[in-house]
């Protein structure tokens, strides 16, 4: 099921709700939290707002994804301005519902209408997730537009994205929606790769490997591989699980390069099994359609 953004950041909570968010991030306490809203749902847009991932997830009360789509659906619709703050995160959730096909019946279509609103033709005030959900959804076989795909990546990434900026060195470096440019390539690769993205620095691994630098390939594919916490990288970085998993394995295989053949490392071949094995392993091998 896609899950709904507790507080998303993208969205400003109103002060008298503060407490409850709280509670309900540090605590736990979603029943107590789930009352509140509820007094305050015919009144606050946030709270209607809240209240809706509460039951799309089922936090303090029964799963209801339904019940989750309906209560974004009046906040998208509504003509209050008090609801204005909250129409891109309430766009951009319902889109992953319809994509997902939870609580609403699948349909790509309506998923991509619902992004490119939550998008607003690259307002930095809007959903930058949206947008760089866009260039990713512009990716897949169903609706490549890989033109569309970069500049909505080029959005998104302009407006702090972290994974597209990680999405932009790849397509540079392949020449995927634009012009091959290896400068802007490893620009984009390496701002991505220190700002913790696993997907960038694994894509960073392979154009060093392959430009015979094996040293700096073998260290960076080192670092990249010491954690391999999919779900726990992919929450501290904010990127897709897939993205993650397909950059640690690309890293691993590259580390198991360098060490069956002693390339920028000592040789090592029980070592290098030991990654070749990670590698193979790697849930990057069921890579949602996302994935560049």
């Amino acid at each position: 099921p896609v899950i709904f953004l507790l507080c998303h950041k993208e969205v400003s909570c109103t002060p008298h709700l503060v407490y409850c968010i709280f509670i309900l991030l540090s605590q736990g306490r979603y029943e107590e939290a789930l009352v509140q809203f509820e007094k305050n749902k015919d009144t606050d847009f946030q709270a209607l707002y809240q209240l809706g991932v509460m039951h799309y997830d089922g936090l303090g009360t029964n799963e209801d994804p339904e019940k989750g789509v309906e209560y974004m659906k009046k906040i998208l619709n509504s003509d209050s301005p008090e609801a204005r703050h909250l129409r891109f995160a309430a766009a951009y959730n319902l889109g992953r519902a319809y994509y997902e096909g939870y609580g609403v019946k699948h349909s790509t279509e309506e998923a991509e209408r619902l992004w490119l609103i939550a998008a607003d033709h690259g307002n930095p005030k809007a959903s930058v997730q949206a947008q760089s959900t866009l260039g990713m959804l512009y990716s897949t076989p169903d609706l490549k537009d890989l033109k569309k795909a970069f500049f909505w990546h080029s959005e998104a990434c302009g407006n702090g994205s972290l994974e597209s900026q990680g999405a932009l060195g790849v397509m540079y470096l392949y020449g995927q929606g634009v012009r091959r440019n290896s400068k802007a390539a490893l620009k984009c690769l390496k701002a991505a790769a220190e700002r913790g993205n696993i997907y960038a620095q694994g894509h960073l691994v392979e154009y060093y490997y392959n430009r015979r630098f094996f040293s700096t390939a073998a260290t960076i594919a080192k670092r990249t591989t010491e954690n391999d916490n999919i779900e726990m990288l992919a929450t501290m970085t904010d990127c897709l699980p897939a993205h993650v998993a397909k950059g640690v394995a690309i890293a691993a295989f590259y580390l198991a390069r360098c060490l069956h053949l002693g390339r920028g490392i000592e040789k090592d071949e029980a070592a290098a099994k030991k990654y070749y094995s990670k590698c193979r392993s790697s849930p990057a091998k069921m890579l949602c359609d996302f994935c560049i």
